[in-house]
């Protein structure tokens, strides 16, 4: 089973342009039916505070993600902004589909706003955890889907390994000045829990900041797999299940977790 991140240079705040932008990195990647292809945080806008452009109102983003699904036979880790119960702010989610099916496998609501950079100004926090099962038709693999500023709370990586995650996935908007944060930390989950992370990040600028890309796979033990520089592109690596329970089983760190419920 691969994975397949997908780097894209975001048009700000056009829909359309950044679907055809997807599907036209996609046409020459190494894709099969079965795969996971991964997409940046709110990729179909970019990391936009106007929540009325954001918001998926006529569900053409999920429509997208539905159609890619079926036409490439993949699951898709997809994202999107979402009307909250709180009249005035979005949900930032992590929508995910997969072939022959008219609803979502998942939809991550993402737990952490990024205060510093304003998004609790316009998107409301959740407090939920989810998991979905990517099956490649071959193999089965338990993901906990994270959003960009996620990835600096190790405690709901914990979580999600202790609710049997075997691999995480993380679309992010993570910006230059802090990108040797998100190298790391990447690392550090996949350490830490003994479990891949997919970490897709965009490339390019908006109007307010320049974003570096380096997307990466990192495997159980902290190895880089794949990485991207600062391009387009998408990046394609194995994803082997097997490798995260045989590590788990001749290092057998979550036996010994404390300070937090099992």
């Amino acid at each position: 089973m691969q994975a397949h991140i997908v780097q894209l240079n975001i048009v700000w705040e056009n829909k359309a342009a950044n679907y055809g932008r997807v599907v036209d990195l996609l046409d020459s990647a190494p894709v099969e039916s079965g795969d996971l292809i991964v997409l940046p945080e709110l990729f179909d806008v970019g990391f936009t505070l106007n929540t009325k452009i954001a918001i998926d109102h006529n569900e053409s983003t999920l429509k997208f993600l539905k159609d890619l699904a079926d036409t490439s036979g993949c699951t898709i880790h997809g994202s999107r902004a979402l009307p909250s119960s709180t009249e005035a702010k979005a949900w930032n989610c992590a929508t995910i589909t997969s072939p022959n099916y008219d609803i979502p496998l998942c939809e991550y609501h993402k737990i952490h706003p990024f205060s510093f950079g304003r998004e609790s100004e316009s998107y409301i926090g959740d407090t939920e955890l989810l998991q979905y099962e990517w099956d490649s038709g071959h193999n089965k693999i338990r993901v906990c889907p994270a959003i960009c500023y996620d990835l600096r709370f190790p405690e709901l990586f914990r979580k999600g390994l202790l609710k049997g995650a075997e691999a995480f996935v993380i679309g992010a908007n993570w910006p230059s000045p802090r990108i040797h944060h998100w190298r790391t930390l990447c690392i550090a989950r996949a350490i830490e829990n003994q479990a891949f992370v997919i970490a897709a990040n965009r490339s390019g600028d908006d109007p307010h900041l320049p974003y570096p890309g380096n997307s990466l796979i990192v495997d159980p033990k902290g190895e880089v797999i794949a990485e991207l520089g600062d391009q387009e592109a998408v990046l394609s690596a194995e994803i082997d299940p097997e490798i995260v329970q045989n590590w788990r089983s001749d290092f057998p760190v979550i036996n010994d977790i404390k300070l937090i419920d099992k």
